[in-house]
């Protein structure tokens, strides 16, 4: 498993908080968007099948647990 600054994983953490209609429901879906957003530089789409960092999606996905 690949690490990440903590300051990548606040940065992200922030963002998703910071997405429209977040909800503490759907973290899994806000995290998955915020990783393809920094990997990708764009939201995804509707249908958006490319890859995301797997690894950062976790690191990220285990802030937002560890946090609720």
């Amino acid at each position: 498993m690949a690490y990440y600054p903590e300051s990548l994983i606040k940065k992200l953490f922030i963002k998703v908080k910071e997405y429209p209609r977040f909800s503490d429901g759907e973290i899994e879906k806000f995290c998955w968007m915020a990783v393809h957003e920094h990997k990708h530089g764009v939201l995804p789409s509707e249908y958006d099948i490319r890859e995301i960092d797997e690894d950062l999606y976790l690191q990220l996905l285990h802030e937002f647990k560890l946090n609720i």
